[in-house]
């Protein structure tokens, strides 16, 4: 490929991945509201057919978005078409001064990072992959996935986040610096970085030479030989996408949460309640046995109230999954009642701590 010309403005593009419930979104939606006058354009990804994710950043970046829903964009697309999402966000008009591909939870970032490298849009060049790592969850993660470690090798900055919620955060960060290869490690609870660290991640000409197409496509071979991405997280879990129009009675959902499935890791989404409060959804946000709600306005141009949550999870009954959830719309008005809101309550954080922010 030959080399742009030195006068062409090339705009970075950063791969921001990590395990389900990490809390990527949650930094991006940080560093969108405190990106000191940068233009961040975003490419979301979900694993699943609701795109939760790509609401939950719409707001802030309005038309700087682009979606991809149900699937994990490693093997959804190939570099040829990635280039053509990239075109919309790194035309001139656009203005954008930097563009961060939120990766779904169980996309591999070798094959994201593999697809920049490979891209022959002039307009773009590779920015580094930020890793976010769930300081509360990591030894578990790491223990049911040990590919972890090679995403973190890979790494050019390592988030790790949550440190509010692990009981040994130092103990994590060590480990965490202990597995990353010349990689910044930069502690964080709720996603709150400097943004300068991830505008400044761009690796070096050695970081470069280190994850070169060659040796990335060589390495992907001897992973997963004849199927591309039978090696890939998401080989393993499924998702379950429920959508209703219904609301749902509170007692019913939190009986259907305090029994859910061993191998259901992942919740998130918006949840109705209906006309107990007729300002306010609800953001669910669960990870492993971890439950939080977060009441939040309802958006204005909001045609329709939906509940919509997206369920991922490994060995899950999806079909059982979907009627359980089924059966906890509500039957009757007074369901969601003050009574009724009590079980959903108990998992809203203090409304005065400004820290609060659904995890997706």
């Amino acid at each position: 490929m030959s080399q742009p010309s030195r006068t062409l403005r090339q705009i970075p593009v950063l791969v921001l991945a990590g395990f389900l419930g990490s809390g990527k979104t949650t930094l991006l939606n940080h560093l969108l509201h405190r990106s000191g006058g940068s233009r961040i354009g975003a490419i979301v990804n979900d694993f699943g057919a609701i795109e939760i994710d790509a609401m939950a950043v719409a707001g802030a970046l309005g038309d700087s978005t682009v979606s991809l829903g149900n699937g994990c964009l490693c093997c959804a697309v190939d570099a040829s078409e990635l280039d053509t999402y990239l075109e919309r966000l790194a035309a001139p008009s656009a203005g954008i001064d930097v563009i961060v591909i939120e990766a779904s939870g169980l996309a591999e970032p070798q094959e994201l990072v593999r697809m920049l490298l490979a891209s022959e849009h002039p307009g773009i060049v590779y920015g580094g992959l930020v890793e976010v790592v769930d300081a509360a969850e990591f030894d578990d993660t790491r223990a049911k996935h040990p590919e972890i470690d090679r995403h973190l090798a890979l790494a050019d900055l390592v988030v790790v986040n949550k440190l509010d919620r692990a009981t040994d955060g130092e103990r994590v960060l060590g480990l965490v610096r202990s597995l990353v290869d010349r990689a910044a490690v930069v502690p964080a609870s709720y996603g709150r970085i400097d943004p300068e660290f991830l505008f400044d991640c761009r690796p070096g000409e050695e970081r470069i030479g280190q994850l070169s197409f060659d040796d990335l496509h060589e390495h992907g071979e001897e992973d997963h030989g004849e199927d591309g991405h039978a090696g890939h997280l998401h080989s393993a879990y499924e998702s379950l996408s429920f959508v209703s129009d219904v609301p749902l009675d509170p007692r019913r959902l939190m009986a259907f949460l305090d029994s859910r499935p061993e191998g259901l890791y992942r919740i998130k989404g918006y949840v109705d309640f209906g006309p107990h409060d007729t300002r306010n959804r609800y953001a669910v946000h669960a990870v492993g046995r971890f439950l939080r709600f977060y009441p939040e306005p309802w958006p204005t141009d909001a045609d329709e109230r939906l509940t919509q949550l997206v369920l991922i999870g490994s060995g899950i009954d999806v079909p059982a999954l979907g009627k359980e959830l089924a059966a906890c719309k509500s039957d009757a008005p007074h369901t969601a009642d003050e009574h009724g809101m009590w079980g959903v309550l108990r998992y809203v954080q203090d409304p005065e701590d400004e820290l609060q922010d659904p995890g997706f």
